[in-house]
Formats: C-alpha cells, structure tokens, sequence
C-alpha cells in the first residue's frame, strides 16, 4: 500500500512537471540564459569631419555627418545595449582644418575618446604628416590626460638601417607608439563577453603612406597568428577586426574579402580605407564584413547573437544615417568650437584668414567630391583648381614671375567639393586637404618642375591610358588641351595634344623643350614614378630648370615672396586666392559660369573605325604592331610548312 502511494506519488509529480512547469518552457529558459547578444558600434574614414557636410540632394543642398549629431546616435545606440562596442576602422584624421592642430593637439583621438571610442586602428593617412607627425600626435594625446581610445596596429614594423639601427624619427614613433600603450590586439570585456579586437593596415592603404617610414607586413601572414592567439590563448567569445584595407568590385583586389577567406575564424571585419558604404554586409563563410562610407555620415550597427558553441548569428545590420534631423551633442560641440579658437590662433592667422570666412559664392554645383575620377574626362572642379595653381603662381612670385605652361591636378588629391551658395576658408580647405610641407605646417605646398614636350605628352598617356584602372590618376591641366580615343590600344590613346596660351591660342608642343609645370608636392612627386608603374614603358622625370633631374623636391616649393611673410604657397591657399579675384557681386565674389561646363580640355574621340584606331601609331603601338606581324608572320610560315610537309606526306603514300 504504501508503494502504491509513492507510486502514485511520482505520477503526481511528473503530471505536475509536464501540466505546470512545461519543461519546453524551462529549456527555453536555460537557452536564454546560455545566448549571448552583442552589438557593434562602427565607423571609419572620418577624416576629421567633426563638423557637417554640405551635399547636393537632387535640387536641394543638405548638412549630413558631424560629430555632434553621430554622438546623440551613439548614445542612444548604447542605451540600447549598454554592452555595446563602438570601433573605428582607421583614417580617423586628415581632411578638414582641425588637421592643422594634429601634431600639437591631437584633436581626433580627445574627440573620439570623448564620444566613447573603445578602439581604433591606424590608416594610411594618420601617416600623412610622417613619422614624426604621428609621433608628435601620440604623444600630445597622451599629454592632455583626457580619455583616449585603445589603438590596435598588428603588422606595422619598424625597419633598421644598414647599420642596424633605427633613425632618429623611427626610434621615436617607437617610443611613443609604446608609450600610449598601442597594440597588437586588445581584448575587451562587455558583460560576461571577451571580446579580441586586433587592427591591419593593407596592402594599397600602406602603399599610400610612402613617407610613413615603417613597413607594413603580409596581412593575411599576421592575421592568422594574432587570430590563433586570441582564440587559443586569450580565449575569447568572439574576434573583431578593424582593417584598414577596404574592398573593391574587383575581387582580386578586394583585400578584406580575402582577408575573410584566407582567416575564417575572423568573426567581424570593420572594413576601412576606400570609403564604401555596405547597405547590407558582405558574409564570407561565417565572417561578417561591414562598411559605413566616410566622413560621419553614417553609423553602422551590427547586432549578433548565439547559442553555446555555435557560431554568431547575423541578426541585423544597418547604417543609421546621420543626418540634420538629430539633436546636437552639447558637450561635443563646446569640444568642437574649443578646437575651431586653436585652429584659428595656431594656422590660419598665419594666411590672414577666417574659418568661416565666406571667399565666393557660386550659383552652381560642381560635380561631388566622391565622384571625381569616376567618369574619364574634363570637370570644371578640376579645371578651376588647376587655373587657379597658375594663378596664385603669378600673384607670388610678383615682378619674378616665370610664365606657368602647365599645371596639373590629380583627383586623388581633391577630396571635396563645392555645391551652390557660399563658399567659407573651411570649405576651400576641405577640398585640398592633404599633407604637410617643409615648413611642417599643414597642406601640401605647390612646386615648380621642368619636364620635356615628349614628357608633357606621356603626362596625357598617364590620364588617357592609365586613370580608367586607377581612378585617382586621372588627372586635370591647365594649360594644354588634349585629345584621345579610348578605344585605341593601352598607352597609345592619345592623337593630339597642344599647349593653350592664356589668350587662347594654341602652340605646338616641341619634344625636346623644356616647359614649366607646376604641382602639389606629393604630385610633383608622383610624376617620377610613372616610369615605375608603367614597367618603363612611359616615364617623366622632373628637371630643374637647367635639365637636371630633381633629387629633392622640397628645394622646389614656390614660396610667397610678395607679401612679405615667404610662407609656402599651399595648393588651399592658391585655391582661396584665385576665388577672391573674382568679381563680386554685393561684396562677394562670384564664380563665373565659365566653370558651369567644361572647356575642351580634354576631348574624347570615340570613333571605333579601324583607321582612328590604328593610324598614327606612336613608339609603343609600333613595337607592338611588329611585334604581332612578325609573330603573325612566323605563325603562317610555320603553317604553310606544315602544310606542304603534309601533302608530301600524302603524295609520298599515295606512290607508294
């Protein structure tokens, strides 16, 4: 009796388990609390755009992007998920006026430190005032005291000389590099998750820093074993990577794609470097790659999941645009206008100017910043920055003046633009952003070269041949017009070139002449290298105005000898100058609408008849043409003998 009630017991028990309790429910519960969630935060290329940008939106023109604005984004994505991780994928300086204050500030990392930043990586451009711009950056960062993010670089080297050592400038980037704690890889905890977070510079990224003076090694070689550490000895929930390699519609050039192939334990890749904006992620085997596009305006969000040993779930990924219609951070604009006082006092009362000083106005758009170089041919943007190098030329050198020929513009160096309405000292600073010069101070100054009329028309070669596969190539001039024909055979487009006098006449280009050209420092700079990406096949080489080559292109840099301060003449200050000569209207000056269309700079012949295509070979186009008859020549021969070998064969069976 009494097992039967203890029987009856257990019965009573488990009806109540499965009634009641529900152990479906309970499994839920305990699967509940084995997930694990996270979300991560992203940006990269925000180039020091702390402030809106201005674009066109069909007939309107609109603020996108700022700080201010991407941190009230920030904060509430946070308070969503207080685990949340916000990574930065790199090129986090360089492309308004706060890089002026880079060095002695070191503006972009106080700034991100204050939005939140848990991590950022080095670009290429974080390099763009050398080793001892980045030096000097670290360690004012570090000066100041403020919250700084964590910077990860995992193959960034530091090569000895021939005599085993370290240069001076070397040995202290090392320094300082070690000094604001950079590393390999960062593991970060959020709730009850380790998270390992390591940073790459890739291959065309590093190729873009020439002056870093570090070395870069194989990104793939690296990531495999900074990945095995994070897995195998620091044990963590998940790996993040933020690269600054970029990916491209070309996959073999796709670095972070293959990067995702060749190591598949990486579980995120924050994508940075060519500025590409992914509405819906890459997924490559189980690792996510994530794009935000450039300048602030946009914060991507990802947000992952999973269960126990499984691998993180996708549960969705967007990019919350950044846009006029969010509230202003308080506390990151008093940062922001704290920083505008120090750019002002430290850099532009050097040029006598203001930072939101209106220098023209135009009635029109010129084409955006982020489409220049996409379309092969004239744009009046280029056109006017390359005017308005000759023009500031002839305003500097006064009484001095040695007549300009040429002056060239690539579009990898405009990375701005202007859209209809006024134009302030901030905007025109914004569109030639890049570099440094001799005097250390920010913005690339213009240089004076010679080069041959052979020379001069090899430069057209480059943009007609070249530009279509590498679109920050192509290039812009004043002072020559040019045709080509894009059907024609690589390095041999081009049919007609001729110089374009300032009066509108037109002059024949003499090969062996030396004309005078005027360039960016980096631009001048490039021209002696295409001899090099053209495996010698076109070359350039910059001369003094004797004819020697130039060894160093800072002896070259035209310097302002008019106005009494001998500052170099940068390539933002040329620009500013030419639009103040303009005539104003109400006290302003105005753009002309010259610059509304283009001007036959550079003119396309599409003509695909077999005579536009193959008439008036140059060198190159030659060699090759007899190259291929001879092989054509030798291919029939070989045939016919192999013919009249056969029907002898034939002949010779058939007696028999």
């Amino acid at each position: 009796m009494k097992n039967n009630l203890q029987n009856f017991g257990i019965i009573i028990f488990i009806v109540f388990i499965l009634v009641v309790l529900k152990p479906f429910n309970v499994i839920k519960v305990l699967a509940a609390e084995n997930k694990k969630n996270l979300t991560i935060l992203f940006t990269h290329d925000l180039h020091d755009h702390f402030l809106p940008s201005k674009i066109r939106q069909g007939d309107d023109i609109i603020e996108i992007g700022g700080y201010e604005r991407l941190k009230t984004v920030i904060d509430e994505e946070k308070a969503k998920d207080p685990n949340s991780i916000l990574v930065d994928g790199g090129d986090f300086s360089m492309g308004t006026l706060f890089q002026s204050i880079y060095e002695s500030y070191a503006p972009e990392l106080k700034i991100l430190g204050e939005m939140g930043y848990d991590v950022t990586t080095l670009g290429n451009h974080e390099f763009d005032f050398r080793a001892e711009g980045l030096t000097n950056a670290l360690n004012s960062a570090l000066k100041s005291k403020e919250k700084l993010p964590q910077i990860v670089q995992s193959n960034m080297k530091f090569p000895k000389d021939k005599n085993g050592k370290l240069t001076n400038s070397l040995s202290n980037l090392k320094k300082a590099v070690k000094s604001y704690k950079v590393k390999e890889y960062t593991v970060i905890k959020k709730g009850d998750l380790k998270i390992g977070v390591f940073g790459l510079m890739g291959k065309d990224a590093a190729s873009n820093a020439p002056m870093s003076e570090v070395e870069f090694t194989d990104t793939v070689k690296n990531a495999k074993e900074v990945v095995n550490t994070l897995k195998n000895k620091e044990k963590v929930d998940i790996i993040l990577c933020a690269s600054h390699s970029g990916i491209d519609d070309d996959k073999s050039k796709s670095e972070d794609e293959k990067l995702a192939k060749e190591v598949p334990d990486i579980d995120v890749i924050i994508s940075g470097h060519t500025h590409t904006k992914l509405n819906k992620p890459i997924k490559i085997g189980k690792t996510i790659i994530g794009c935000c596009g450039e300048y602030s305006e946009n914060l991507g969000v990802i947000k992952l999941s999973k269960n126990g040993k499984e691998s993180w779930k996708l549960d969705s990924y967007k990019l919350k645009n950044i846009d006029s219609n969010i509230l202003k951070d308080t506390s990151i604009s008093q940062k922001i206008e704290k920083f505008k006082k120090v750019v002002q006092q430290k850099y532009l009362n050097k040029f006598g100017m203001k930072f939101d000083e209106v220098l023209a106005k135009t009635d029109f758009n010129f084409i955006a910043s982020s489409k220049i170089g996409d379309k092969q041919g004239e744009e009046p943007l280029g056109n006017l920055i390359s005017d308005a190098y000759k023009y500031a030329v002839k305003k500097a050198e006064g009484s001095n003046y040695d007549p300009v020929d040429v002056s060239i513009v690539p579009a990898g160096t405009i990375r701005g633009s202007f859209v209809k309405g006024n134009i302030t000292v901030a905007d025109v600073f914004t569109v030639s952003s890049l570099g440094i010069g001799k005097d250390r101070v920010a913005g690339y100054p213009l240089l004076s070269v010679y080069i041959t009329g052979k020379e001069l028309k090899t430069a057209c070669e480059v943009d007609a041949s070249i530009s279509p596969k590498m679109k920050p190539a192509q290039i812009y001039m004043s002072g020559i017009t040019y045709t080509f024909n894009p059907n024609r055979m690589i390095l041999n487009k081009v049919t007609d070139a001729k110089l374009q006098k300032s009066d509108g006449t037109y002059e024949k280009i003499e090969d062996k002449k030396l004309y005078r050209v005027v360039a960016g420092l980096y631009s001048a700079q490039m021209l002696s290298v295409v001899g090099e990406k053209s495996y010698g096949l076109l070359k350039i080489v910059p001369k003094t105005k004797e004819g020697k080559p130039i060894t160093n292109f800072e002896d070259h840099i035209i310097y302002d000898t008019t106005s009494g301060n001998n500052n170099e003449v940068k390539e933002w200050v040329a620009i500013s100058e030419y639009l103040k000569s303009f005539k104003k209207a109400n006290g302003i000056s105005k753009i002309p609408l010259y610059y509304n269309k283009v001007q036959g700079r550079k003119i396309i012949d599409d003509n695909k008849s077999i005579l536009a295509i193959l008439s008036h070979p140059n060198k190159i186009a030659l060699g090759v043409y007899i190259f291929a008859i001879i092989l054509i020549s030798i291919t029939a021969f070989i045939i016919i003998k192999l013919n009249k070998y056969r029907n002898h064969s034939k002949t010779v069976k058939n007696g028999l």
